[in-house]
């Protein structure tokens, strides 16, 4: 199959069989195929949308993103996780807003140098958005690459990602670049997936050397294993009369710019560790109580969450005697436990679910004191 012939069929195959009606293949403007594309890294099309649409309706315009406060930014982000993309997506759209007059630059380069913006998420932009010839090699693109022309190596090395952008840059047309970029992404969404590709089903079948070789799933290449380092942490949930105490956390790192309960990083001793924290601050608990034990998983580490129940004698922290800090405050139970509070509230999934963990186990202790 010739460089021509390869664009060829996977147009014909995207007007007939391609996905047309996603969100945000409607209203298409670089606004909202930059929004998606980030949406997207490391996530199914599948939890994308209902975040996209409230994203998009909560902030229609990258003035209105722009504009926005960080907090609500970030609320709208829980639960997708990878949550430097939300404070990236930010700070890309003030960048845009001030360095480029509310437009995006009509040029992959400039595009690249953007916050959050990286060289396939550029080459989408320019291409759906602007019809800018431009290649992409987001994970979909990779595999369809990788097994029509039996690519070894993780994509992740230098060397197998050169010849990979080599195939992209020589495939992609000059013209409807905008539905051939869609097609790619397509069709290894739908087709040509990690496991039980559908090869019957795809245009590239008769070509595609993989496929020929009988072991589709061996390419591309996997990344080294590696064991994940586990890390340990006390979270204290601190409560008084029905309400959390939450912490916002430094805009950078793990969990940035959200709110969480107070956290000994590096400690899993549990309740003897509340129990020094409450002391050296001079808090008076009526009930200072361990729940199980929960573990989350990162990109890079298991941090495995020892959460205490701390009951306060009264709503004070850090000996300051008043309400709350900067930065801090109360939420009642039953509000963090609605539906969406995560996303409201800007909580990361493993603290609306301590909260919740925290609700279910306080009320039936509750009801036997009230009951006594």
């Amino acid at each position: 199959m010739s460089p021509k012939q390869f664009p060829q069929a996977i147009l014909t195959w995207f007007d007939h069989h391609g996905r047309k009606d996603l969100p945000w293949q409607q209203d298409i403007n670089p606004y909202r195929v930059w929004v998606s594309e980030i949406m997207l890294q490391q996530t199914q099309v599948s939890a994308v949308i209902p975040y996209f649409e409230r994203f998009m309706a909560s902030f229609p315009t990258l003035a209105d993103l722009a504009g926005a406060p960080l907090d609500a930014v970030l609320a709208h982000w829980s639960g997708l996780g990878y949550y430097a993309r939300a404070r990236n997506l930010h700070k890309c759209a003030q960048t845009v807003m001030t360095e480029h007059g509310g437009e995006f630059p009509r040029d992959v380069e400039a595009l690249s140098a953007l916050p959050g913006i990286g060289r396939s998420t550029a080459g989408a932009i320019a291409s759906i958005s602007m019809g800018i010839e431009a290649p992409i090699l987001d994970g979909n693109v990779k595999r369809v690459l990788a097994r029509f022309h039996a690519v070894g190596g993780w994509p992740g090395q230098t060397a197998t990602a050169k010849e990979l952008w080599q195939l992209a840059e020589a495939y992609t047309p000059a013209k409807r670049c905008n539905d051939y970029t869609q097609a790619m992404m397509d069709l290894g969404a739908t087709l040509c997936t990690r496991s039980k590709p559908r090869c019957d089903d795809c245009p590239l079948a008769a070509d595609c050397a993989a496929r020929a070789q009988g072991n589709p799933q061996a390419y591309p290449g996997k990344k080294p294993k590696k064991d994940k380092p586990v890390r340990s942490t006390t979270m204290l949930l601190l409560e008084h009369d029905g309400e959390l105490y939450l912490q916002q956390r430094a805009p950078s790192g793990i969990w940035g710019g959200l709110w969480c309960p107070p956290q000994l990083d590096g400690d899993d001793g549990g309740e003897a560790s509340a129990q020094e924290w409450l002391a050296a601050r001079d808090l008076h608990a009526q009930r200072v109580q361990p729940l199980p034990p929960m573990r989350h998983t990162f990109t890079h580490f298991h941090l495995d969450i020892a959460p205490v129940w701390v009951q306060l004698s009264q709503r004070r922290i850090l000996g300051e005697g008043q309400v709350a800090e900067a930065g801090s405050g109360w939420y009642k139970l039953r509000q963090l436990n609605r539906p969406r509070a995560a996303q409201e509230l800007g909580l990361p999934a493993p603290i609306a679910k301590l909260a919740r963990q925290l609700a279910a186990f306080q009320a039936p202790l509750l009801e036997t004191q009230s009951g006594t």
